[in-house]
């Protein structure tokens, strides 16, 4: 949209109610005198007409204004001529007013508008004068209009919360997503890269004097990385755009533990897998977020323990998946409870928030017999083992 469309968009509508309500304001009155043997109804009823539409064209910038203006051409027109005074007008301004919330320059309008028409009160039923049929008629008929305008009012606010609230789940999903995404990128970045750095080291090292040992670790740097780029593309949700040729791999998940343990014996780490009966068939967010709390959980054993065996248990227990993952890293003093502010870094407060998203619990800290320990309990819903 070219800038200040939006603008010239809103000029030419109104200007389009302003000539339409200003035509049909011209065409009453004279309908009217016509209607009423007048043979014309006069200019000066035409031309404050003319002026009663023709103020709508700056309703949105000055609505008590162009009702004021509305309502004196329309009570001039009507002493000039009754019989030819229309109120197409004003009856527009006093919605916009209404729509715009200036309440109580509407209500005056009418209050104003209603005293003119029966003027003076004290004189209606006599000859001459307005019945008392007309006069009750026209209050139910201004207090109707009234009624109406409210109505529209408050239809449009509600139109205009419910967008907001739209707007405002649209903005807090594509935050919840954002996070999603950082999580995901945090987790897959730093286990890969771990393998990759250690792997790095060993073809350094090895690369003169055994060289076959140093082509095995650059194979696994090669692997790797290769995976580490499809989950990557994946993540960021752009494999729908790469050629047939691209690498790709399943989604995460239980099913690929295998893979995870082997990728975290390429770092130096041994785990060894201890799967009881879990359900069959796992919500995806729940397989997700298994995979990366273990996939987090060997990525700091290999990074910060010290240790060189893990050992990663998974269960199914009244309706919900228990994971256990736990190390045999340097022996601590005393256990200390687990937290943001207790665990190995960021990668605690990851893992907690996605057991947190599902309703679940993560517990995590050092272990009295030595190591570090991963516990966390995610709620399966409608799965049996």
């Amino acid at each position: 949209m070219r800038i200040g469309s939006e603008p010239a968009r809103r000029w030419a509508v109104d200007t389009a109610i302003a000539l339409t309500v200003t035509a049909a304001q011209l065409g009453g009155a004279y309908a009217s005198a016509s209607w009423h043997q007048h043979s014309a109804a006069g200019p000066v009823v035409y031309i404050v007409s003319a002026v009663g539409g023709a103020s709508l064209i700056v309703r949105r910038r000055y609505p008590v204004g162009v009702l004021t203006a509305a309502l004196a051409a329309t009570l001039w027109a009507e002493a000039v001529s009754p019989d030819a005074a229309i109120w197409f007008a004003l009856t527009a301004a006093f919605f916009n007013a209404v729509l715009a919330r200036r309440r109580v320059a509407a209500i005056a309008s009418l209050i104003v508008g209603y005293v003119a028409s029966v003027w003076p009160p004290w004189l209606i039923g006599r000859h001459g004068h307005p019945s008392a049929a007309f006069a009750l008629g026209l209050a139910v008929l201004l207090i109707g209009l009234l009624s109406a305008a409210e109505l529209i009012r408050m239809r449009n606010q509600r139109a205009a919360a419910l967008q907001r609230s739209r707007e405002e789940e649209f903005r807090r999903r594509a935050g919840e997503e954002r996070m999603r995404m950082a999580r995901d990128l945090h987790d897959l970045v730093a286990h890969n890269i771990s393998v990759i750095n250690v792997q790095a080291n060993t073809a350094l090292h090895l690369m003169d004097r055994q060289p076959e040992r140093a082509r095995s670790a650059l194979t696994t740097i090669n692997d790797v990385s290769r995976q580490a780029l499809v989950e990557l593309r994946s993540v960021l949700g752009v494999l729908r755009d790469a050629g047939e040729s691209a690498p790709r791999s399943p989604s995460p998940g239980l099913s690929r533990l295998g893979d995870l343990a082997d990728s975290a014996a390429a770092s130096g780490l041994t785990v060894h897998i201890d799967q009881a009966q879990w359900p069959t068939s796992l919500p995806a967010d729940v397989d997700v977020a298994a995979y990366r709390i273990i996939q987090e959980a060997l990525t700091n054993a290999a990074k910060h323990s010290g240790g060189t065996k893990a050992t990663v248990a998974v269960g199914y227990d009244d309706g919900a998946l228990v994971i256990e993952v736990a190390d045999d890293g340097i022996p601590q003093p005393a256990a200390r409870p687990s937290g943001p502010g207790n665990g190995p870094g960021h990668g605690v407060i990851g893992m907690t928030e996605r057991a947190n998203t599902l309703g679940g619990t993560l517990q995590a800290g050092p272990r009295p017999e030595g190591g570090f320990g991963v516990w966390a309990r995610l709620p399966v819903r409608g799965s049996q083992p």
